[in-house]
């Protein structure tokens, strides 16, 4: 089989992480192009890679030979360059959220069928291991009747990550839109999604007190509810200044609980009423911290997806429903009122 032709859209450090070393490190893939607003950004990732920098992301788009698009951009550029990528014919891997409203993330879905092609978002929360062990215990069983859960997502924020550091457009809410929720809350919506299934209900503090000199949230707490009853806590933050962050998940149900990246040592804990317990050593979650970086799986799933002609496990349809509770969140904020997801975002 020939190789597919990538190019990535967006040089920041998802790009320079996560999507060009694993683009590399894939041998189904050919990596043909960068494109970066910042020459020396693009032009550094090109020679890295044996790929041709370009600062128009047009002219990208218009490449003949180019068989899939990354988009690594802010996000209020992902909707307009990914449909702009999908009517050109690309298959496209979107960076989380996929959009700044359902209108866009509609928008998005609906480019992707017209044209035929694959459309993925980049939450890379379903791929680890911990939590796909997990999925496999609840499938099963295991845990009998879920009541209740506490997932949290913190770090100390972007300006530690981003290639910008604390001018980075993370903290632009023209070109952000959504701060702490949109970065690492919108990735908990997604794995409890996947774990739990759909949820109903949403209710939301969100804050901005941590950050300095930014409109966009950097601390929100959301409450939520599935159709079957199950309720808990989602936690995002950029205020978790010490210790490494917090990406753990605790689920509680009828014969136990599970312990899901809240232990230094081991990746997932299961513990049951009658008193045993059991100890899995996975492979580690991403983090940002340095050695961090393996595989997030993301790439290699969205390579297999386009190889195979498959639907990939992140579709624009299930990244469209992650955005939902989201927005939901926003609009609880916003009226001070628990709000109800429509039907339509709930049928799976």
């Amino acid at each position: 089989m020939s190789k597919l032709k990538v190019a990535v859209i967006g040089c920041g450090s998802i790009a320079k992480y996560r999507h060009l070393p694993e683009y590399h490190l894939n041998n189904q893939v050919e990596l043909v192009a960068v494109c970066d607003i910042v020459a020396e950004r693009a032009e550094e990732m090109a020679a890295q890679y044996g790929a041709k920098a370009f600062t128009d992301y047009k002219e990208v788009i218009k490449l003949e030979g180019i068989d899939a698009i990354s988009v690594c951009l802010p996000n209020y550029l992902h909707a307009p360059v990914s449909i702009a990528a999908l009517n050109a014919g690309k298959h496209v891997l979107c960076e989380k959220p996929m959009a700044t409203s359902k209108e866009e993330a509609e928008a998005m879905i609906q480019a992707a069928k017209a044209n035929d092609k694959k459309l993925m978002i980049a939450h890379n929360q379903r791929f680890v291991s911990s939590h796909q062990k997990a999925k496999e215990i609840l499938d099963l069983g295991k845990l009998g009747k879920i009541y209740s859960f506490k997932t949290t997502f913190g770090h100390p924020g972007p300006e530690g990550w981003s290639v910008d550091g604390a001018g980075s457009w993370f903290f632009n809410k023209e070109k952000a839109f959504i701060g702490a929720m949109g970065d690492l809350g919108v990735h908990k919506a997604d794995l409890m999604r996947y774990l739990l299934g759909e949820f109903t209900e949403v209710g939301a503090f969100i804050e901005t007190n941590a950050k300095q000199n930014t409109e966009v949230d950097d601390n929100a707490v959301c409450i939520l509810r599935t159709a079957h009853g199950v309720i808990g806590t989602l936690t995002a933050s950029w205020a978790y200044v010490s210790g490494g962050g917090d990406n753990s998940t605790i689920i509680y149900g009828e014969k136990g609980t599970l312990r899901l990246e809240a232990d230094p040592e081991y990746s997932l804990i299961e513990e049951y009423r009658d008193g045993s317990v059991v100890y899995h050593k996975l492979d580690k979650i991403q983090t940002n911290e340095e050695g961090g970086q393996s595989t997030s799986h993301v790439i290699n799933h969205f390579v297999e997806s386009i190889a195979l002609n498959k639907e990939p496990l992140i579709t624009g349809e299930e990244g469209m429903k992650s955005l939902e509770i989201i927005l939901a969140a926003l609009e609880s904020q916003e009226t001070k009122r628990i709000v109800s997801l429509k039907k339509e975002v709930l049928s799976k």
